[in-house]
């Protein structure tokens, strides 16, 4: 039985909460890997829509268990609130079906307070974070000052860590007009958050090495698109974090071989939320109609997404990065009724043609894209449970996405509920 890692390969938005919970009812533990609570994930369950933005997919299936690695930057107060929202909905978390690596870093209130004071204050070029903190915690984590999951435990610990911390985000403060941080009132938060968030606290790569030796399928669920990888996407424009298949083994405690398949989210089209290339997007009419019938808007932010045709470019880069085996194809009914659909080959850099986006952030925004184009049909593609249900001109354009990335579809997906599902191959029986 294989283990699945579940990543974007566009710049997020492709409706990885949906096919998460979809695989999660064939797995047995479902863990993030990385990111934080910037990442939003909508799920519809018979018409209930739930919205996670850090607890896993998994969460609202019964009978799972459910982890934050230690890839993952935990904002605690963030935690309480997403656990007390999904319980209303009658969803059931206990350190039964939920837990957090001991050594994941927290994200605290003054890097949230950052964070939005050196985006406002960047005159040159904005990055479009979601201003909760998440970049100046992984600086923390990788500087070597962060306050950690399993450091709320102890209190001497505790406050050598807020003074570390401190030394750096007041000096870093005060350049930015920032008053400094209240030494006292911070602990005072921290200790009484701590019993919520330490009675999930477990060392989650045992956990996991264990699930694993017992045969139990685990799922890797990864948050943004490998397009806003920190090494590989669209850089200075990214997340703060490794978003592609091989951080599900650094950012749980897994080693590589326990990773089997790597399934890759895909849009029918391309969005991106904040700034940054994106040679694709279109400032039309197909664009506007594209993120109207696709209720583009973040599920974090709220934020208009932009929307352009599908790049094959982009997403044959992607699965190459992330190595993925097969792609969940999502909101291809949001191409239903489109006469004529184009897909992007390649692009035109200077009078060159490119079948990658290059490297450079001045190459990539010179770069226009070179369309191919495919009859649209007018028929309804929503709610199709098998390839009888498609039209021909919607199969025909699913083969030429396949050809087009090099990589086969396992999954389409036909509409944000649940079980509007076609399934191709099984991830975890393949």
């Amino acid at each position: 039985m294989a283990n699945v890692v579940v990543v974007g390969a566009q710049w997020g938005d492709e409706g990885k909460g949906k096919i998460v919970d979809w695989l999660s009812e064939r797995a047995d533990v479902i863990a993030r890997f990385q990111g934080g609570h910037n990442a939003g994930h909508t799920l519809v369950i018979d018409g209930k829509v739930f919205k996670l933005s850090l607890l896993p997919s998994g969460i609202v299936r019964k009978g799972k268990l459910s982890v934050i690695g230690n890839g993952v930057v935990l904002d605690p107060w963030h935690m309480v609130a997403e656990i007390a929202k999904l319980r209303d909905q009658g969803v059931e978390i206990s350190p039964e079906n939920l837990m957090v690596a001991e050594n994941a870093p927290l994200i605290l209130p003054f890097h949230g307070e950052l964070d939005r004071a050196r985006e406002s204050q960047n005159s040159l070029a904005k990055i479009g974070t979601t201003g909760r903190g998440i970049g100046p915690a992984y600086e923390d984590k990788v500087g070597r000052r962060a306050i950690r999951v399993a450091d709320l435990a102890d209190a001497a610990t505790l406050e050598l860590r807020v003074d570390r911390a401190l030394v750096h985000h007041n000096a870093l403060r005060a350049g930015l007009g920032l008053s400094a941080i209240d030494r006292d009132a911070l602990l005072a938060q921290l200790r009484e958050i701590a019993p919520q968030i330490l009675e999930y606290a477990a060392p989650v790569w045992k956990v996991l090495s264990e699930s694993r030796k017992a045969g139990k399928r685990i799922l890797f669920e990864g948050a943004q698109g490998s397009l806003l990888d920190i090494d590989f996407g669209t850089y200075p424009f990214v997340t703060s974090s490794n978003v592609i298949a091989g951080q599900a083994a650094t950012g749980t405690g897994m080693g590589p071989g326990a990773i089997d398949f790597v399934l890759g989210i895909v849009k029918a089209y391309t969005t991106r939320v904040g700034e940054g290339p994106f040679p694709a997007e279109l400032h039309d009419a197909d664009g506007q109609r594209l993120g109207e019938r696709g209720h583009e808007f973040g599920t974090v932010t709220g934020r208009k997404r932009r929307c352009g045709w599908f790049d094959a470019v982009l997403v044959r880069q992607t699965c190459a990065t992330s190595g993925v085996n097969g792609i969940a194809f999502t909101k291809l009914d949001v191409l239903d009724g489109f006469e004529t659909l184009r897909i992007c080959v390649g692009y035109d850099l200077d009078g060159k043609r490119l079948d990658y986006l290059p490297t450079a952030a001045d190459q990539q925004a010179r770069c226009t894209p070179i369309y191919e184009e495919m009859p649209g049909w007018p028929e309804s593609t929503e709610g199709a449970r098998s390839w009888a249900d498609l039209p021909a001109n919607a199969i025909k354009y699913i083969r030429r996405v396949e050809e087009l990335i090099g990589c086969p579809v396992a999954l389409l997906s036909t509409s944000p509920e649940r079980d509007d599902t076609i399934l191709v191959t099984d991830p975890f029986e393949d």
